[in-house]
């Protein structure tokens, strides 16, 4: 037993986690990002820069490659609501050729309660190490990872919504954490460099984001999520609840004609819930709601079943529809 405790003792002598970081980004007493110049012809430039204040981060995790993953304790202005949000960016980031390029932006939404932490966070579900290799491999973009709260407490699931009378969970999601985002890194000026992942619950809120928002966000990887609402909050408020249905909102998509998004299904085979999503696929894969439904071989319902499947293919059906960074030559 005493060496257990000795070996502990040394792991976390060299632990730098809980130490400031930065992900290179201005000052926060800078106020403004830095301009980029304008594309010839005029016109609004696609790179937008921090534009600041920057939020001060401190070291969450560390992956083989250097990379960091790190925590700020973000204010939302529009929510009202204050909570955590982890941050990892690819090595391509602080790459000198990459100085003057957006990245694409993946929002991921963890399961269950998905407060106090976001699970994705950690690093033993390989989601940002998958990303890392695939795109090593060109079969992914080098995503800046973005992790929220999901929801503000651990007695309630809030559907990533603004329930009446309730923490407006839906604009902190959706709202405020790109709003932090764009304060702090280099992204894409249009919904093109934006996207949505989740798992179970939090798959359901990335689905509904898309949907809801489509003026904002392109596409969502939604693995073995619930396409109707069904937070017991939204008793008495009816009207709302169905203002936060998936189905509602392909439907109005459809209707509308667009703008176009992206539905990358996934589910296990030890999972229950493939046939709802084979239904919504059928009854809304068309017009511009694309879908694709990937079965994961044994996956179960769970973080790792989820992360091989976008190995096996979905990371790579999404980045073909979104943004990539452009190194300067």
């Amino acid at each position: 037993m005493a060496g257990g405790t000795a070996v502990a003792w040394k792991l976390d002598a060299f632990n730098d986690n809980g130490e400031p970081m930065s992900f290179g980004t201005p000052r926060a007493d800078s106020g403004k990002g830095v301009a980029v110049p304008q594309p010839v012809g005029g016109g609004v430039p696609e790179v937008q820069m921090p534009t600041g204040p920057a939020a001060e981060f401190v070291r969450a995790n560390r992956l083989d490659d250097g990379t960091e993953i790190g925590r700020a304790r973000v204010s939302g202005a529009k929510s009202g609501f204050t909570g955590d949000v982890w941050v990892w960016a690819p090595k391509e980031y602080k790459d000198p050729r990459y100085a003057r390029s957006g990245f694409p932006v993946l929002i991921a939404l963890p399961g269950g309660e998905g407060y106090p932490v976001n699970y994705w966070m950690g690093t033993d579900l390989k989601l940002q190490s998958t990303i890392a290799e695939l795109a090593e491999q060109g079969r992914s973009l080098p995503f800046v990872v973005v992790m929220p709260v999901l929801n503000p407490d651990q007695k309630y699931y809030y559907d990533g919504s603004d329930i009446p009378g309730q923490p407006k969970m839906g604009t902190w999601m959706t709202e405020d954490v790109p709003d932090f985002v764009r304060q702090n890194f280099r992204t894409f000026t249009s919904r093109d460099g934006w996207a949505f992942m989740g798992s179970s619950s939090g798959g359901f809120v990335g689905l509904k984001s898309v949907l809801e928002k489509p003026d904002r966000f392109k596409a969502v990887i939604a693995s073995g999520p619930d396409t109707r609402p069904d937070s017991p909050l939204w008793k008495g408020h009816r009207a709302e609840m169905e203002a936060n249905d998936p189905e509602r909102l392909a439907q109005r998509l459809i209707s509308r004609g667009g703008p176009e998004v992206y539905l990358n299904f996934q589910i296990g085979t030890k999972e229950g819930g493939r046939a709802a999503l084979e239904q919504f696929v059928q009854r809304f894969g068309k017009g511009p709601v694309h879908t694709t439904l990937r079965v994961i071989q044994g996956g179960g319902h769970n973080g790792r079943s989820y992360v091989q499947g976008m190995r096996d293919g979905s990371l790579e059906w999404i980045s073909k529809v979104l943004k990539a960074p452009v190194p300067t030559r």
